[in-house]
């Protein structure tokens, strides 16, 4: 008996310690939100920004297929929901009155949530690849309704909303009020998701992941859970969307992409399936990637013996292919497993000084 309280006196103190370094990572990501834009440029910050829409919808894809080991390769399908929801809202309104587009995202993020909730709840009875195709079905699919329903939608044009501006006379330009806008979102939804994961229903998630037969045997509602990560998941696509539309400032069938769901599943594994923090490394990855690769391939160009034309059709996605290779190869747990591997001696050391 002694020895099991000394056992549970020293989970205890772990798991204290990871909360207090969870908890100062944080503080420190709040900090460094908060003075990036003192020293990047304008246009800089207009990156930053589409990097964090691109990390909030990853925290939703972790949720889903992270935690709960359901793969969703049609996420961007969901975005495309958020961003359309918030151009109609904005420039359609209701019953006649336009919305302004801040007041559509948490809308764009609920519409959105209940696309998956009704995509969940016939996915329960697949799992695997087939789960995987049947999403990947959804992002296909979803860009011809647009052209189908272009009285509704806008067709192969689109809507084209306002210009994003500072609210209540802020003094702050376009894009850095965007990127405040967006990171600041984003620290709000990193918060709800981590302490979702922490609780009765993180634990739920993952052991339907880890056994889904154990998990049932043990009392947890897979239906209810399963069809629950892919409501939140959409949620927070949905908000990347709507977010994504705003700085865009219009929407048609192009700016979703069928790759974006796949760029979103290769930002999850290059930031790691268990990590929150870890995910932002991905998103950076999909955002330099899609709009730098040509940068990427002048690089390679100072190599001996290699040429690379970045003008060339078809570069940015060799560029894309070799580098996701080259990062997988060197972090084959993610930026979040090489984040274990620094704090996790760390937590060992704290634990045995105390």
């Amino acid at each position: 008996a002694p020895g099991r309280t000394l056992r549970e006196r020293g989970g205890e103190t772990r798991m204290k310690l990871k909360l207090a370094l969870e908890v100062l990572g944080f503080a420190v990501l709040a900090a460094l939100v908060a003075v990036i834009p003192r020293f990047i440029s304008d246009f800089r910050a207009r990156e930053f920004a589409i990097a964090g829409m691109y990390f909030i919808a990853l925290l939703g894809l972790a949720i889903l297929t992270g935690y709960s080991g359901q793969i969703s390769l049609g996420h961007g399908a969901f975005m495309a929901i958020g961003g359309y929801t918030t151009a109609i809202l904005s420039v359609d309104g209701v019953f006649g009155h336009e919305l302004r587009d801040l007041w559509t995202i948490p809308i764009a993020g609920i519409v959105a949530g209940i696309a998956g909730l009704m995509v969940g709840v016939p996915a329960l009875r697949l799992s695997g690849l087939y789960l995987a195709l049947v999403t990947f079905g959804i992002a296909v699919s979803f860009p011809q309704l647009p052209k189908k329903f272009d009285g509704f939608f806008g067709g192969t044009t689109g809507k084209i909303l306002d210009l994003v501006k500072a609210p209540f006379g802020l003094d702050a330009t376009p894009n850095d009020w965007l990127y405040y806008l967006t990171w600041g979102i984003a620290l709000v939804l990193l918060v709800a998701a981590w302490a979702l994961l922490r609780g009765k229903t993180g634990r739920a998630l993952q052991a339907i992941r880890d056994s889904e037969v154990a998990a049932a045997s043990s009392g947890v509602n897979l239906s209810l859970y399963k069809t629950l990560a892919f409501g939140i998941s959409a949620f927070y696509a949905g908000v990347a969307g709507s977010l994504y539309a705003i700085s865009n400032a219009y929407v048609n069938p192009d700016v979703f992409p069928i790759l974006l769901s796949i760029y979103l599943v290769v930002g999850l594994a290059v930031g790691g399936l268990g990590s929150l923090l870890g995910l932002i490394a991905g998103a950076a990855l999909i955002y330099f990637l899609q709009n730098h690769a040509d940068t990427v391939a002048r690089w390679i160009n100072h190599l001996p013996a290699l040429e690379v034309d970045p003008r060339q059709p078809g570069i940015p996605s060799v560029v894309f292919g070799a580098v996701l290779i080259v990062v997988m190869l060197l972090l084959p747990t993610g930026a979040g497993g090489l984040l274990r591997k620094l704090f996790g001696p760390l937590t060992s050391r704290l634990y045995t000084r105390s």
